[in-house]
């Protein structure tokens, strides 16, 4: 049994949705558990566990959110040299254009020798006033269903050996 491990922070639920979207379209695949943990529970025995990742987080300040990179940075040593090349995907609620978000996100898995297997999700919001920034966020269908495509492909990648 293969397992993919789906990491998660959010302040206005956007994120928590688009990580739902994927595990829930993850567990119709077989001979893979799916997990999904908030980054504030998850620990580096669970990312050493795991045979792939999902991680996902809003874009802050343009920026990975703090909880998110307080998930990274408290996991980094930890983990160093005993993840390499597992396969990874990224998703980001940004209220913007997230590619800062992805960029540094990226740095660390490539910095854990993660392999990239898919083109980071970046759902955009277009929350730009302290208002709308604060505001719950409801994501629309179409980009619940690509996070889905996500959580499925990966799935599917493990149980087949793919990565």
């Amino acid at each position: 049994m293969k397992t993919l491990l789906i990491v998660y922070h959010t302040r206005t639920g956007g994120s928590r949705q688009m990580a739902e979207a994927a595990l829930e379209a993850a567990r119709g695949e077989a001979g893979v558990e799916t997990r999904l943990l908030p980054a504030r529970e998850a620990q580096p025995a669970d990312l050493i566990g795991a045979d792939g990742y999902l991680f996902v987080f809003p874009e802050n300040l343009a920026a990975i959110s703090g909880e998110m990179k307080e998930f990274f940075d408290r996991s980094y040593y930890p983990v160093l040299g005993r993840l390499n090349g597992r396969p990874y995907g990224l998703m980001v609620c940004a209220g913007s254009d997230g590619e800062n978000a992805v960029r540094q996100a990226a740095r660390i898995a490539t910095g854990w020798r993660l392999r990239p297997v898919a083109e980071p999700i970046i759902v955009c919001t277009h929350a730009q006033t302290p208002e709308a920034i604060a505001a719950p966020k409801h994501l629309p269908a179409a980009d619940r269903d690509r996070c889905g495509e996500l959580g499925a492909a990966l799935a599917a990648g493990l149980a087949m050996g793919v990565f």
